[in-house]
């Protein structure tokens, strides 16, 4: 079941990018991101209360919800979308494919969560596999002031998904079901964008285009309602950490989407990227501990070719 779940979420994210791409134009990003939400947490409700999913909650629980929905619903997603300003989308998932490691250093400082050499290896590996993916575009931009609003705009994101990620493990614990935390995290993540839309007074006009309403429907339904409840339901079997691996793959959807919309290039290099990816996903599912020695043996070598690849 874990491996259907973890699929589904690899192409309903990936797709997502593209997605993301067609909502750039006169609509404010507050506005873009406040309708996907709006429209996503009215259907999750809906169905909730028809199929009486929603369990009982307390004040307290709230609080976290409110905290969780600042994170996943609001904060993470305007830094994500003011980093296409600045930088390519494929530039933007790169960065946000760290959160496994941001979820691992959270875990041990916050829960004291155990992190195997399994997981290390194989987020090395994957990590590998993206600097192959996306080095040369790295190295080859020029890195001015718009690049690097761009990557700490994706860091903030990423920091920001990676604690929302802590908060889930947090109410997942206190018995709160991934469906419940998630309906109400995402109706608080939507008060606290109209906030800010207020206070920068957008209007709460949309562009009505076929493209804008397509790609706003699929971000709200697909990406937003099925996405989130079926990764914090991964958070909550696997773990943050296991959970967020998949964002080391769904940049790969994003590329064969782009290949078919945008007429992206495969090269030699993305595609051995792409192998390095696959075969780090598979060595983090291992559950015999790799020799401490293989580890470091193979970071070693990956950091030298991964190096001498990208500048050669």
């Amino acid at each position: 079941m874990n491996v259907i779940l973890y699929g589904l979420m690899i192409f309903v994210w990936g797709f997502s990018w593209i997605a993301i791409k067609w909502q750039e134009g006169d609509t404010p990003t507050e506005v873009s991101i406040f309708y996907r939400f709006a429209i996503a947490a009215v259907f999750m409700f809906v169905f909730g209360v028809v199929f009486q999913k929603l369990q009982a909650t307390t004040k307290r629980q709230h609080l976290f919800f409110a905290l969780q929905g600042l994170c996943l619903f609001c904060c993470n997603f305007l830094a994500f979308y003011s980093s296409t300003h600045y930088i390519a989308s494929g530039l933007t998932a790169v960065v946000m494919a760290t959160a496994p490691l941001f979820n691992a250093v959270h875990g041990k400082l916050i829960y004291g969560t155990a992190i195997k050499e399994n997981f290390w290896l194989g987020v090395t590996v994957g990590l590998a596999g993206i600097g192959l993916l996306f080095g040369a575009d790295l190295i080859q931009a020029n890195w001015s002031t718009e690049l690097l609003y761009g990557l700490l705009f994706s860091l903030l994101g990423t920091w920001c998904f990676s604690m929302g990620n802590m908060i889930s493990v947090h109410n997942s614990r206190n018995q709160i079901q991934p469906y419940t935390a998630t309906c109400y995290a995402m109706m608080y993540g939507c008060v606290a964008l109209l906030i800010i839309i207020n206070l920068n007074g957008h209007s709460l006009d949309v562009d009505m285009s076929p493209r804008y309403a397509a790609s706003l429907l699929y971000l709200a339904i697909p990406a937003s309602v099925i996405g989130f409840t079926v990764y914090l339901m991964l958070v909550d079997r696997l773990g943050a950490n296991q959970a967020a691996y998949l964002l080391l793959i769904t940049p790969i959807v994003a590329l064969a989407t782009s290949s078919f919309f945008e007429g992206y290039n495969w090269t030699l290099y993305s595609t051995l990227g792409l192998a390095l990816v696959i075969a780090g996903n598979l060595m983090t599912q291992i559950r015999k501990s790799v020799p401490r020695n293989l580890y470091y043996l193979v970071c070693k070598l990956i950091g030298r070719k991964i190096i001498n690849k990208i500048l050669s």
